[in-house]
């Protein structure tokens, strides 16, 4: 039972990925599940929070592709789990198991050009259902691309071969790819604000950076300190949209504030 839901959990994980919608391939979503289903939640959730801010920034832009995160989520909290690694060697484990996740996708979504041939021809007889299930294709596909190296990792791990393999990786290179992770943080943090464009928010930016630096808030209070910035730059923007529309009486109107002026 439990390797029957290692694999309906994975490739769930998997279709997600491709859906963005359900958001189940996150890596505080995955890996949560997957603890769940391993039977140790707390584990999944601690090392899925801590995934979730690595990959934050991973995203596809244009015909670039981002690491795996659903890949990474599963395997890890496998052998974090079932294979009684630390919280830490999964982190660092998480970051070669993206970038492997990215080389598959990248081969599965080669492989559904065909469906989406098969498709045209389905829609130039008027089959909708042909189109479906091209659809399902290679959505299946894209489940199966993590199902598999999860139920492979799953039946290996904790074994004897496998422990002192992943013992024998030397402190440098697991403690590097820490590191590297913690710079693929500040990348993604990077990606997000630079993508926001929004000048008129980055106050609260560097305010909350240093309330991070100088207090021991955690992060339930900055949540609580972001909903009250948000709560008043709101109220702020309202005021002024009021005030230009009521200058707008003596010539344009609400419709002249540029969308800028929202940012």
């Amino acid at each position: 039972m439990e390797l029957i839901l290692v694999i309906i959990v994975s490739a769930i994980a998997g279709m997600a990925s491709v859906l963005d919608e359900a958001q189940f391939h996150r890596p505080l979503v995955a890996c949560t599940m997957m603890g769940a289903v391993l039977g140790d939640m707390t584990t999944g959730i601690i090392l899925g929070g801590t995934l979730e801010m690595m990959a934050l920034g991973w995203m596809n832009v244009g015909a670039a592709m981002a690491p795996d995160s659903a890949l990474a989520s599963t395997v890890s909290t496998i052998l974090v789990v079932v294979g009684h690694q630390s919280i830490g060697a999964g982190i660092a484990l998480a970051v070669p198991l993206a970038a492997a996740g990215q080389v598959l996708t990248i081969f599965v979504r080669t492989i559904t050009v065909f469906f989406q041939h098969l498709a045209d021809k389905y829609a130039a007889d008027g089959n909708a259902r042909g189109i479906e299930m091209c659809h399902l294709g290679g959505l299946l596909l894209q489940g199966i691309r993590v199902a598999v190296p999860s139920v492979l990792v799953y039946m290996i791990a904790g074994t004897d071969t496998v422990n002192s393999l992943l013992n024998s990786i030397p402190e440098v290179i697991t403690r590097g790819l820490q590191v590297s992770g913690g710079f693929i943080v500040v990348v993604g943090y990077a990606m997000v604000i630079n993508m926001m464009n929004a000048p008129a928010l980055m106050p609260y930016f560097f305010l909350g950076f240093l309330l991070a630096v100088f207090t021991d808030i955690n992060l339930i209070g900055f949540g609580a300190i972001g909903l009250i910035c948000a709560y008043f730059h709101i109220q702020g923007l309202e005021r002024e949209l009021n005030m230009q529309a009521a200058g707008g009486s003596h010539g344009g109107g609400i419709d002249d504030v540029d969308d800028s002026d929202l940012m």
